[in-house]
């Protein structure tokens, strides 16, 4: 099962409440769309160049999310109910929770992996940086996550509002964010070095 079909499906699964609510369509039909998760995952694995969350998982467990998303399916499909639809979200942020909280715990974090994908001469600066990176996300999965929980007791309206749209906007903002942040400490580290290297320069040699 290919990477981007899960998140598709976490994006897309909100809103089509809204085109079963529409059309008068039972929402616990849209259980059938996560079945496919539990089928083995293809692609991106050896070849170094398909980077996955889910390798920081041992390999038994690497089919485990999937199953686990599966089975909520089945719950839908078995009851008739979209309650445990409602909980995918939440079930999600609680996987990628554990997912950034685990790499914390190696030598290399998460988001140290994904900038050595693209600068592989990541200096220690950078790697402490991706760390902090990956622990605000950590606080952001948290956080998102129970605001997820919280919206299944509110309503199905308002947990569509939430995980089909707001939740998204304030992933945005996280990146456009951290990306704001990441290019202000670059250009300090940038400015330290010339710093040094005038400071090299303009030292008188014996």
């Amino acid at each position: 099962m290919p990477g981007w079909f899960a998140f598709v499906l976490g994006l897309l699964l909100p809103l089509l409440f809204w085109l079963c609510h529409l059309q008068g369509w039972p929402f616990w039909q849209c259980g059938l769309l996560l079945l496919p998760l539990a089928l083995p995952r293809r692609g991106g694995q050896g070849n170094g160049r398909g980077f996955s969350v889910l390798s920081l998982l041992p390999r038994p467990l690497k089919f485990l999310p999937g199953c686990l998303i599966a089975l909520l399916g089945l719950a839908a499909i078995f009851w008739r109910s979209s309650l445990s639809l409602q909980f995918y979200p939440v079930l999600v942020n609680l996987m990628f929770l554990l997912l950034f909280a685990l790499s914390l715990t190696q030598e290399q974090s998460l988001i140290e992996r994904l900038a050595r994908r693209f600068e592989p001469d990541l200096p220690e600066s950078g790697a402490r940086y991706t760390r902090r990176v990956t622990q605000a996300w950590c606080l952001f999965f948290i956080v998102n996550g129970a605001i997820s929980l919280w919206s299944i007791h509110a309503g199905e309206k308002i947990w569509a509002l939430y995980n089909g749209l707001i939740a998204y906007l304030l992933m945005g903002l996280m990146f456009i964010g951290e990306w704001l942040i990441r290019r202000r400490v670059r250009r300090r580290a940038q400015d330290a070095t010339l710093a040094a290297t005038s400071v090299f320069q303009e030292t008188p040699h014996a």
